[in-house]
Formats: structure tokens, sequence, C-alpha cells
């Protein structure tokens, strides 16, 4: 296995392989830039068919952690943790007291969060062997209800947040009535994101691989349920992917009816030139690192003991965020993510020029 010549190394400061043979658990660690602050990002937990497949998401996911803070304006540098398995059958609480210890390893240089996977309890499983988790301390939330930590709710509030702003520039509405929408992955964000988007007045199509998450969308919402193979591909305004990513490629992009995509998976695009794609197709692309930033505004603010009014009002300007992206884009007819890219550059290059440490420091640390 490669890494330093992998297609999807990028500098990445560190990079840690861990095996439990008595709890089962393989896991990788990346912790891609940390100069605007520690890594944080979450911890994954899906079966993965290689250990290829592994690799390359960790990698990709915490590079987009880095530049998902930056655009953000987040003293937070970019972190990402994989466990290989199928979290409904093989995860444990041993399994998770090892992950706690691995992380405890690393002496805080990353803190992981949930993720797919992953839940506030198995984090405070973790949290019995290591300081390095978050999203776990009860409290109010940025809606005014108790949260136990849990950030999807805010990465769902903001992908909503993030989503009328692209209605709004793409189709000049505001308002939602009648508006139809396709949601890849009712999960903890798709269904939270779908609530929004039903008070919203929005009509809703979703698929999810598992049974009971599409029951409880069909049955709670009036949701209409779709098909793995074609809800990316129905007559909608708007397609929002809330699962894994890749999932806008050279296969699928030709066949998106959708004028929109907007929604709260990581890493959408399969390769850099997909947004370009996008961008000839007239497909108006809300880069997923900008739109699904509520999740790590939400963590980063647990850990300052900031008010629910103050979280609310940081992930509200993700709208903000991606109109001035939307307008910039626009100008110099360049593609969305591309300009989303190099704000975050801006962002985060400053700060590393800042504390004085060169790149030749960021690549090779760790």
């Amino acid at each position: 296995m490669n890494v330093f010549s992998h297609p999807e190394f990028d500098n990445h400061e560190h990079l840690s392989f861990f095996c439990d043979p008595e709890t089962g658990l393989k896991a990788i660690v990346a912790i891609h830039n940390t100069s605007r602050g520690p890594a944080l990002g979450g911890c994954r937990m899906f079966p993965y068919t290689s250990d290829e497949e592994a690799l390359r998401d960790v990698l990709r996911l915490s590079r987009g952690m880095t530049y998902k803070s930056a655009l953000a304006n987040l003293d937070l540098g970019g972190g990402k943790s994989v466990i290989i398995g199928d979290p409904r059958k093989d995860k444990t609480d041993a399994l998770m007291q090892a992950m706690g210890r691995h992380l405890e390893s690393l002496g805080g240089q990353y803190i992981a969060a949930e993720d797919s996977g992953t839940s506030v309890p198995d984090l405070k499983v973790m949290g019995q062997h290591t300081r390095h988790v978050a999203g776990i301390a009860a409290r109010t939330g940025f809606d005014g209800k108790p949260s136990n930590g849990d950030p999807s709710p805010a990465t769902a509030y903001g992908t909503f947040i993030g989503l009328q702003a692209a209605v709004q520039h793409k189709l000049g509405r505001t308002d939602l009535t009648g508006l139809k929408v396709a949601i890849q992955g009712i999960g903890n964000v798709g269904y939270r994101l779908a609530q929004h988007l039903k008070h919203a007045g929005a009509e809703l199509w979703v698929y999810d691989i598992h049974e009971d998450n599409m029951r409880r969308a069909v049955e709670q919402l009036g949701a209409k349920p779709a098909t793995a193979e074609d809800i990316l591909y129905l007559p909608v305004d708007v397609v929002a992917p809330c699962a894994m990513g890749a999932v806008l490629n050279d296969d699928s992009i030709p066949q998106l009816r959708a004028t929109i995509v907007a929604g709260a998976a990581n890493n959408l695009l399969a390769h850099p030139r997909h947004d370009a794609m996008l961008q000839e197709r007239g497909i108006l692309y809300a880069p997923d690192f900008a739109i699904n930033a509520g999740g790590i505004i939400d963590v980063f603010y647990e850990r300052t003991g900031a008010t629910p009014d103050t979280v609310r009002a940081h992930v509200e300007r993700i709208g903000d965020t991606l109109t001035e992206i939307f307008n910039r884009s626009d100008r110099a007819a360049r593609p969305t993510g591309a300009i989303a890219n190099e704000l975050a550059e801006e962002r985060f290059q400053k700060h590393t020029a800042g504390a004085g440490l060169a790149p030749e420091r960021l690549a090779c640390a760790g």
C-alpha cells in the first residue's frame, strides 16, 4: 500500500494504522493540516471492501476537514479516522475502548467526533480511555432543545440553510413550497434535513440502504420512496446526497435532471474535474465542505462553552458563505468547488504563514 505516492495524499502531517487483534479493531487516523489548530473530525465506521478503500476515504475526508474548518473560520485543523467494520454487526464496547486507547496515544493531535457508523454513546466509550473526543457533552443545543452532544442537528440545519441559499441563487425563490427534493441517505442528518424541508413545504423523495430509515421518512414525513438506482436521477429541483461520497462522477453527472446539488455527504465529487462537469451542465453545486459545516461548528463551540444563540448564528452564516461562493463563481465563470477551495486555502495558509511554519514542516510533521 503506497502512501506518499497515493493520489489522495496531500502533504498530510500524520497517518497512523492501528490493529488490536483481541477486539478485532482495524483503524486508520489521518491528520491533514493543523495550522489553524488541533485536528478535529469524525470517526467513521464502515465495512470497507479493502484496506485501500479505507485509506482513500480517510485521506480524502481528513483533507476535507481542513478546508471545512477554514472556510467556516474555525480555529481547528483537519483530521479524520476510520474503523474498518460493519457498525451493525462488528461494533462492541471493547472495540471502541481500544480505539480510545489509540486516540490517547496520539497526544491530542487529533480529536474524534461522531460520524457515519458511530454515535455519541460510542464516543463516550472511547472517552473512558482518552480525553480527545468531542461532541459528547450534555447541554442546550443551538435550537434551544436539550442536546447530548450529537452534531447531526446542526449539520442538518446548516445544510438546510445552504440549500435555501442555492435555491435562491439558482431559481430566484425564497419560498420552498412545492420545491422538489430527492434525498439520498435518510439517516441522522438526512432525516433531520428532510424534516426542515417538509416544514418549509417541499416535496420529498428519499432512499436509504436501511429499510427502517426509509419507512420512517415515508410514514412520518409523507416522503415518496425511491430506489438506489433512480434517487439521483429523478426530475426534481434539488438532489441532496446525504450518505457516502463520490456519487458525482463520470457516470452520474450526465444523468442528473436536477439543477442544484446540495447535500450533507462529504467528498461528493469523485474527482476535482467533476466540479467543472457540473458547471458545464448548468447545475449549481453547493460545495460539500461549505454546506455541511454545521456539525463541526457545533462541536467547536461545545469546547468553548458558547451560548446556543452564538452557535446558531455561526451555522446560519453558511448561507452567506455559499452566496459569496456562488457570486464569485458567476463573476469568474469558474466552478463553485474551485472557488470554495481557494477561499479555504487563503484562510489556512494565512495561519500557516502567521505561525512561521514552513511548508516542509507541515509536509513532514508527525
